[in-house]
């Protein structure tokens, strides 16, 4: 079942290209018609390319890698950090820090600076500065924290790139390229796809429909974490190696089963030390019996 249909993607606006003479060559196969100078794109593909991105997110997320969300045009940013937010993915919706990608050790350390300003904060060090200095220092963290902030946790490169807009983004797009980084991108009639490895034809300057193609790659997303949690929870149930197919022959003991065993152990020691005892006294009586 396909995760969005026909008249959601119409009723998103997400059909509406470019004017005609905008247009880019390499968006004609994605293309249903032109009319009053603006080019339709065919929803009937973007549906299916909606599909095999969603189903490459959710790999990418159950096998716990990262896909870093790009989008810094007016429209996107509080879409982007909404949704993305939700589900711990990094994203960047201020300037692209050039680099970000091909020199990202420079970016880890600008991170690190403001973990060692928090540090300075909490340790006292603060204290010993004068004004001055605390207020340049305060305001280096809270450039920082505006830039790179939503990317903290993202302690190595992406595994994928997701852009909004490839024509605004392309420096990100050409440091992925470089780098061999999958791009996932909302491309318009106006935009080249031959650089996009995930193409998603839609309009990417209306709000709705970003929000719908974000919202799907999203849930995607979440799927595949939920997975991969499920798989971790039952790798870490102890499991009877014996019974399954393919078996060492061993079995995994819990605490409780250890417990289990030491106190049949000990119930079977002391019904044999019974049974001596009773043999003994017949024994005896049998002996005085004589």
């Amino acid at each position: 079942m396909s995760r969005t249909s026909f008249k959601e993607l119409l009723d998103a606006g997400a059909h509406f290209g470019h004017l005609k003479r905008k247009w880019n060559p390499g968006m004609a196969p994605y293309i249903f018609m032109e009319r009053n100078g603006i080019h339709i794109i065919d929803l009937e593909k973007t549906v299916i390319k909606i599909d095999e991105a969603a189903a490459a997110m959710k790999q990418i997320a159950k096998s716990g890698r990262k896909v870093l969300f790009v989008a810094t045009k007016k429209q996107a940013k509080e879409i982007v950090a909404e949704k993305v937010g939700a589900v711990n993915m990094p994203y960047v919706t201020e300037r692209w820090p050039g680099g970000m990608l091909t020199n990202f050790p420079t970016i880890r350390k600008a991170v690190k600076k403001m973990g060692s300003i928090d540090k300075m904060a909490t340790d006292g060090t603060f204290d010993n500065l004068s004004k001055r200095e605390r207020l340049q220092i305060t305001r280096q963290r809270t450039k920082l924290e505006k830039n790179l902030g939503s990317i903290a946790d993202m302690t190595r490169q992406p595994s994928a790139l997701f852009v909004v807009d490839v024509c605004k983004e392309h420096i990100a797009v050409h440091e992925a390229k470089r780098l061999g980084i999958p791009v996932f991108a909302i491309v318009d009639t106006n935009s080249d796809p031959s650089d996009i490895d995930f193409v998603i034809p839609a309009n990417d300057d209306a709000a709705k429909s970003i929000s719908l193609v974000i919202d799907i790659m999203c849930k995607a997303i979440a799927e595949g974490l939920e997975e991969r949690k499920s798989e971790k929870d039952k790798e870490s149930t102890p499991v009877d190696k014996e019974d399954a197919p393919g078996g060492t022959g061993r079995r995994r003991f819990s605490a409780l089963d250890y417990e289990e065993e030491k106190t049949a152990v000990t119930d079977a020691e002391e019904k044999v030390a019974e049974a001596a005892a009773e043999e003994s006294t017949d024994a005896e009586v049998t002996g005085e019996e004589e």
